[in-house]
């Protein structure tokens, strides 16, 4: 079996349009990304579209917008044209399958094969009853040409299947399992071109691999099974093999196959949510794979970390709060004007005067770890008074009308807020938390949060005091 010759890494993603983009498929791309920009190579986008009724053109257009917001972008000149962007799609290249499946006829390699899916099941069913794996007992492999040719002419549409040959063992060095084998008396003999002419996944997947000159399949060891059949196609076809990279798949939070009953997401959802690119790909980067830095760190620097060999060999698991850890951390990355700009494109920052968001932005990105934080926090400082937590209303109550009025009083001579609270405590003879916190729970409808001088400052002096009021008024309904 030839090896691959250049020097130069190209990696891929394949994906089927047939859903939209997911945590669990999207790790898959990362890692195959990361892998081609660790050692200065290429990462290729390829779709394998040749199921014509599950395939959507819409799936297609959604899965690229999503790579290139997330900053996955494939590279130029590989694409299904000279000079196009790409990316490739297999369906246009069936054409090109065609001299392929010549040579392994006229080699005696490939066959039809005229099986109904009944037949086949029922063959299956028998093999599992002795306690053998399911695999084609070769019932067409020695049909006779004429018959085959006599059955066509009927009407009937056979299979192709590639013919495996027997007594051998498959053996390759997986870049995360190590050394893998596999029996070929285990295989059975596999369709390679389906009974609508349209090429199996075994065969195009493989055959496009080589002419597009992958260097290493990075993909979820629930493939490694297909491996061996492709490495045999590659062979047989004198075509170049790429290195694998199997990956053990991720399961959700409760240790089950990641979908979406428990924890996956589609990009898109993640998008409209609010989560960023660089949040989803630090949390992506780390399943499975350990880095040496511990911090959020850029797609470059995700890729000069990634090693393949760091890559665990037991399932990773998909723990939502993890998401919302690099969420936090992403947004706190952030400049004040992007971190503006993200939350005024999801609407978070519509019921605020435009010219006070700027200000608003200073008082409470440090409270900010999620999109839900933000909407929180223009909640409570959008229009006056402020909506009450349950937590401040009872604060409020429980201090008396005393201080929020003594507080009112010392605001008429000073604008300084320690001056004002210091002058309310005195009066009402409260100190510490039993004074400043009434006070934050009135001005801000909260218990924590920014700074309670910065939070006057913000208000200015006359929303302070529509606020102030309007505690007083609450704590003297509670004390009726």
């Amino acid at each position: 079996m030839r090896a691959m010759t250049t020097t130069v890494t190209r990696t891929r993603f394949a994906p089927s349009p047939t859903g939209l983009l997911h945590l669990g498929n999207l790790r898959t791309a990362l890692f195959s990304a990361l892998l081609a920009r660790a050692r200065g190579g290429h990462f290729l986008l390829r779709i394998e579209d040749t199921d014509a009724e599950r395939s959507r053109a819409e799936f297609v257009e959604a899965l690229q917008q999503d790579l290139q917001w997330l900053g996955l972008d494939w590279d130029e000149g590989y694409g299904a044209a000279a000079g196009d962007a790409g990316p490739y799609a297999q369906s246009q290249r069936t054409g090109l399958y065609q001299a392929y499946y010549d040579r392994l006829i006229e080699a005696g390699l490939a066959y039809p094969c005229f099986c109904t899916p009944e037949e086949l099941e029922r063959g299956r069913k028998r093999m599992r009853a002795q306690g053998k794996p399911p695999r084609y007992p070769g019932t067409c492999a020695g049909l006779d040409p004429e018959e085959a040719r006599r059955r066509e002419a009927e009407g009937q549409r056979p299979t192709l299947r590639f013919r495996v040959p027997l007594g051998r063992t498959v053996r390759f060095e997986d870049g995360v399992r190590g050394a893998v084998k596999f029996r070929t008396d285990e295989i059975g003999d596999f369709v390679i071109r389906r009974s609508d002419g349209t090429p199996a996944f075994f065969f195009s997947n493989a055959v496009d691999d080589a002419l597009m000159g992958v260097t290493d399949v990075v993909r979820g060891e629930d493939h490694i099974a297909n491996t061996p059949r492709q490495l045999l196609l590659l062979e047989a076809l004198e075509l170049p093999a790429p290195g694998y990279h199997h990956l053990p798949l991720v399961n959700g939070d409760d240790g089950a196959p990641l979908s979406k009953r428990n924890g996956s997401a589609s990009i898109r959802e993640l998008r409209e949510a609010g989560v960023l690119p660089l949040a989803i790909l630090n949390h992506l980067a780390r399943l499975g794979h350990r880095y040496e830095e511990e911090g959020l760190l850029s797609l470059e620097g995700l890729a000069q970390g990634f090693d393949p060999g760091r890559i665990g060999h037991s399932a990773a698991r998909h723990d939502p709060r993890q998401l919302e850890h690099w969420q936090a951390e992403a947004l706190r990355a952030l400049s004040d004007t992007d971190l503006q700009a993200h939350l005024a494109g999801l609407g978070v920052l519509d019921p605020l005067p435009e010219a006070t968001r700027a200000a608003w932005i200073a008082l409470a990105r440090d409270n900010i770890a999620s999109v839900e934080d933000a909407r929180c926090w223009v909640a409570a400082f959008a229009e006056d008074p402020a909506p009450l937590s349950d937590a401040a209303r009872d604060e409020i109550a429980g201090a008396g009308p005393a201080l929020f009025e003594a507080a009112l009083e010392a605001l008429d001579t000073s604008t300084d807020f320690p001056e004002v609270a210091k002058a309310a405590g005195a009066a009402t003879g409260r100190k510490g938390r039993g004074l400043f916190m009434p006070l934050r729970a009135a001005l801000s409808g909260q218990t924590f949060g920014p700074e309670l001088p910065r939070i006057r400052e913000y208000l200015g002096p006359e929303r302070t005091r529509v606020r102030l009021q309007a505690a007083r008024d609450v704590a003297a309904a509670a004390a009726d």
